[in-house]
């Protein structure tokens, strides 16, 4: 223990942005884990054997290592890949470890024997492991890091809600922005640092926007703008009239607008993102006036597969689930006898677009997840993370 503990002294003493996550792990002497392992409640596994056979520079290395596991959150990361790619967590955790031994390297760790590193299986420094693990031979190996990695419990891990001391998810998320802030701080202090961690460091101190604000906002700016053109009838004569004899003047009419929302139902898209981005655009098309029949859904991946009006998201038919063309869903919402003022697209953005804005209506492209591809400049964008 004296020989474990000063190993990740060193490695906070070298390292001091690093010193908070590492003093957060609660040490579990286990004899079951092959070397060191994490889980998801920031709990470490060390193995007597693998400490009394380790260099103290080099379990300093494997303390780094674990950290950056728990840090960049890899097992919740991996409970959002693939139904396939999650069941074999070994695979996973090769990738991972790819993800974060190419920055140790390149940080002058010296990590033990047998590590695994992006060149290893000829791929390419500097990638997170959700591009990794795809590209990983077929049959691959290695040490199980734990659900701290990857997230599926390990045989030897304590379950439930008793056992060693946990950190729950609340303390977790703070202890990774006061990491990335003490990065920042050492960045400015003129220190160095790793690609990865650079890169991990400005995301997790990148503002966070409301994106349910911000979609509220762009679809009430484009019904007003829809909202303001008006025109002339004689349903209802001006207050002029009078004045005029023999003349009937009109007056003016600011028309309602009407909304069309094109659903992507692709194999791609989530059902809980879909139902959420589609509670807040009725919700606010409620709120301005437009509700009723002057709302129209359709359900498109590579082609319409539903049409109905709608005055809730729970009556909302989502059908598909092929390829993505949200060309073809635009080209019908228009398409229709009453020609809609205000087209919302909700899609994971990997689909063609229209090359030139539609004439006479506005756009809202709402992307859903982070990696979204952009949309077309003459869209209004509004991102909804996953």
């Amino acid at each position: 223990m004296t020989k474990l503990l000063a190993a990740r002294y060193r490695a906070a003493n070298d390292r001091p942005y690093l010193a908070a996550a590492l003093f957060a792990m609660t040490v579990v002497v286990c004899r079951d884990v092959p070397t060191m392992g994490v889980d998801r409640h920031w709990r470490c596994y060390v193995s007597p054997l693998f400490v009394a056979e380790t260099p103290v520079a080099e379990l300093a290395a494997v303390w780094v290592h674990e950290a950056a596991h728990l840090l960049r959150d890899h097992h919740g990361r991996a409970m959002r890949l693939p139904a396939e790619q999650q069941r074999d967590r070994y695979r996973v955790n090769v990738a991972q470890d790819c993800e974060i031994n190419d920055d140790l390297l390149a940080d002058g760790l010296p990590l033990p024997a047998g590590r695994l590193e992006p060149r290893l299986f000829g791929l390419p420094d500097g990638q997170l492991f959700e591009a990794y693990v795809g590209a990983l031979p077929s049959e691959v190996g290695a040490p199980d890091c734990g659900s701290g990695a990857h997230g599926r419990p390990a045989p030897w891990e304590h379950d439930g809600p008793g056992g060693p001391a946990r950190l729950g998810p609340v303390e977790a998320d703070a202890l990774r922005r006061h990491t990335a802030e003490a990065m920042r701080a050492h960045q400015r202090g003129r220190g160095s640092l790793p690609a990865g961690w650079r890169r991990w460091a400005e995301q997790v101190l990148e503002p966070a926007v409301d994106w349910r604000r911000v979609l509220r906002g762009a679809v009430r700016e484009a019904v007003a703008w829809a909202g303001g053109a008006v025109d002339y009838t004689y349903r209802r004569p001006s207050r002029r009239t009078s004045a005029m004899r023999g003349v009937v003047l009109p007056s003016l009419r600011r028309p309602l607008p009407r909304a069309a929302v094109v659903v992507d139902t692709s194999g791609s898209m989530g059902d809980d993102e879909l139902a959420a981005a589609m509670a807040e655009i009725t919700g606010v098309l409620r709120e301005v006036g437009v509700g009723g029949n002057r709302v129209s859904v359709l359900a498109c991946d590579a082609d319409v597969q539903a049409v109905s009006r709608v005055v809730a998201a729970e009556q909302v038919t989502l059908s598909g689930g092929g390829g993505t063309d949200m060309r073809v869903g635009i080209a019908a919402a228009l398409g229709v006898r009453e020609r809609p003022d205000v087209v919302i697209v909700l899609t994971d953005g990997l689909t063609p677009w229209p090359q030139e804005a539609p004439s006479s209506c506005r756009v809202v492209a709402a992307l859903i997840g982070s990696g979204a591809p952009a949309a077309p400049g003459w869209a209004q964008t509004v991102r909804i993370p996953v």
